[in-house]
């Protein structure tokens, strides 16, 4: 909801009116591009479908130029954000993981409660094994606390650790989606004939 929030007052009542309502139009979003499903999905890693790796780097860049604008402008203040620190290690760790959950799992966590929205019982196992996932990680939080602590290097952004600006950084990364997208576009087309003919 930022920037309205620094700009306006609200109750707890009120911004968890407008969070649930923006969380059931982000996953009817989501269901309505397919993203409900475990076959979408995973055709990514098939290479026959990239429509999700379309849609996240559009929405990146987007995000990414829209801050980036509204930053030079004066009307929002990045030091507002959250940035999660960064540990490189720990991340590419649990990059890893997430990406081996995907695979085997078919799902994100957010579109696997998409899924049980629709009633499929896939998303639902999924989902319970995430939760199984984060309690047995919670459990062993102490001993991995200390070490993601050991390797963090604060909050890092490309711009503080380039000197590079923030601006200039949005307009590489439209060019990048623009050649993606041609690499995407050329890997769909190659592996077409993977494709299977239930999806």
């Amino acid at each position: 909801m930022f920037p309205l929030v620094s700009h306006m007052e609200w109750s707890i009542a009120t911004d968890l009116a407008i969070a649930v309502v923006l969380g059931f139009g982000f996953g009817y979003c989501l269901e309505r591009a397919g993203f409900g499903s475990a076959r979408k999905l995973t055709a990514v890693f098939y290479l026959f479908d990239m429509a999700v790796v379309k849609v996240m780097l559009t929405a990146i860049v987007t995000a990414m130029t829209g801050i980036a604008v509204l930053s030079a402008l004066g009307a929002v203040d990045v030091s507002q954000f959250y940035i999660e620190p960064t540990a490189l290690p720990a991340q590419v760790v649990g990059g890893l993981l997430f990406g081996a959950g995907f695979i085997v799992g078919g799902y994100c966590p957010g579109t696997s409660i998409a899924a049980i929205a629709t009633g499929r019982t896939d998303g639902l196992a999924f989902a319970l094994g995430m939760l199984a996932g984060v309690w047995t990680f919670a459990e062993l939080t102490p001993g991995l606390e200390t070490w993601i602590r050991s390797v963090s290097q604060g909050e890092l952004l490309l711009p503080d650790a380039t000197g590079i600006g923030m601006i200039w950084w949005a307009i590489g990364f439209m060019l990048l989606l623009l050649a993606a997208s041609r690499g995407m576009a050329w890997l769909e087309t190659r592996f077409a004939g993977l494709k299977p003919r239930f999806s």
